[in-house]
């Protein structure tokens, strides 16, 4: 079952507080706005990327079984020609895969990283294994440095920033269901019996415990934090049920989903203007999860803080689609999904003629969640990776190339589209099939573009 994508009510002129900024889109990290400064990158030299080379389909297939030590005739007429065309293409995506590991590697090895020249070798896809990806996307979300010499300084302030900040608004799960448990029974509630009854008038005898104070003393502030750890809770028990990384009862899983509760419930405090909204826990796992294959055990160690920072980096470019306030203003969801119409319709005005008018199957009934939640629940962990990879490299923002990418994958589909009525299309479109995303990413790549008005910073 999906998990359900609710929206917050914002109050008009919410409180004005240091950790929540007043522009939406520079969020706090770690108690400091975040905005990334424009950069001066190097110009590339001729020649400086490694040249690729072909192997024919004969010698791949041959290297291949050779190396398992069979034996073979040098014509390998016996041999099925599907066959030789599937071994050749495992060689040769396992070659450039060790090529692009090659270059990559190289890249972020260099004393000053050119983040022009990342950033076109990443948009191709970082190969797994090591701790290739979970470095490269920390430079892409600007957390680390260009500069290998500050890495160090920038880690450790960032990580002592964290654990000031995860100790002053974070209390243990002991005490927080003790003080869950106090509020509600002030509150008119006996929880000893395991019976809930009906609320006894309660005399708010103090300014601190009206049922709109924030204050961290308030009865009622303590309620609705709880409500908050309970809704981030059963949302985290929902997060990629099939992956035993983030569910089930083993050690490591309760490990992963207490660190993941602490992110999300630090991220409500510091912006209580938003606070948590179902969903964020599914953009938070990705991130999570790339962070904890790196091998440098000091990371890992840090995995929790470095996921933050780079978690509150990444909704600044999406915040306003999780705020109800905003939905209507230039940034909102009901925005970015006409921009998805438009994109469609400068790419592929058959398609979109028949979706808008002939079926009407609109933006809005399929592609919020694929919007809101940056794609993660329409594909695999595994091709989440990959996209993000596409994603997070995008010299222009992310929401650009997440535009470009939901309206290749209304393109990729668009046989099926054209066939079918408004029952069906949006059957499809919301529980969306398997496709190549390889090629899904090159068709978004490759197609017209509106204009540049969408840039984003990250």
């Amino acid at each position: 079952m999906m998990p359900k994508i609710s929206k917050l009510n914002v109050p008009e002129k919410p409180r004005k507080l240091v950790v929540f900024p007043e522009r939406i889109g520079s969020l706090v990290i770690n108690g400091f706005h975040h905005g990334r400064e424009e950069s001066n990158y190097e110009e590339i030299e001729s020649g400086e990327e490694l040249q690729t080379f072909d192997l024919t389909r004969d010698f791949a297939l041959k290297q291949m079984i050779k190396d398992r030590c069979y034996d073979f005739d040098d014509e390998l007429i016996s041999f099925p020609q599907n066959k030789i065309r599937n071994l050749g293409s495992v060689v040769l995506h396992a070659c450039n895969d060790d090529e692009k590991r090659s270059d990559l590697e190289y890249e972020i090895s260099r004393k000053e990283i050119n983040l022009e020249k990342l950033q076109r070798l990443a948009s191709s896809g970082i190969p797994d294994g090591g701790s290739l990806r979970a470095t490269i996307w920390k430079l892409l979300f600007g957390y680390l440095p260009t500069s290998q010499d500050l890495w160090e300084k920038e880690l450790n302030e960032s990580r002592l920033k964290y654990d000031k900040l995860k100790e002053e608004f974070l209390r243990k799960p002991s005490e927080l269901s003790w003080r869950k448990d106090r509020s509600m029974t002030l509150l008119g509630h006996d929880t000893s019996s395991g019976v809930i009854e009906p609320l006894k008038r309660y005399n708010i005898s103090k300014e601190d415990d009206h049922p709109l104070s924030l204050g961290k003393t308030s009865i009622w502030h303590q309620y609705f934090e709880a409500k908050i750890s309970e809704q981030i809770d059963r949302d985290l028990q929902r997060t990629h049920p099939d992956l035993e990384f983030f569910s089930g009862d083993s050690s490591l899983s309760r490990k992963n989903k207490e660190s993941m509760r602490n992110i999300l419930l630090l991220f409500a405090k510091l912006n209580p203007a938003i606070s948590y909204v179902q969903g964020m826990n599914e953009v938070l796992a990705p991130l999570y999860y790339v962070f904890s294959t790196d091998n440098d055990e000091h990371n890992v160690a840090n995995l929790e803080a470095d996921t933050f920072s780079c978690f509150v980096i990444l909704l600044s470019s999406c915040v306003d689609h999780f705020c109800q306030q905003f939905d209507c203003g230039s940034f909102g969801i009901h925005s970015t999904l006409s921009k998805l119409s438009e994109l469609l319709k400068t790419n592929d005005e058959e398609l979109w003629h028949h979706l808008e008018f002939k079926t009407k199957v609109n933006p809005q009934f399929y592609a919020f969640r694929w919007i809101t939640l940056l794609l993660t629940q329409e594909f695999s962990l595994h091709h989440i990776l990959r996209i993000w990879d596409t994603l997070l490299s995008n010299p222009f923002g992310l929401q650009e190339m997440l535009l470009r990418i939901c309206c290749a994958m209304l393109m990729c589909v668009k046989s099926k589209l054209i066939r079918g009525d408004f029952v069906g299309n949006l059957k499809l479109l919301q529980h969306f099939p398997e496709v190549d995303v390889e090629h899904l990413l090159q068709v978004a790549q490759g197609m017209q573009n509106l204009d540049t008005s969408f840039h984003s910073t990250v």
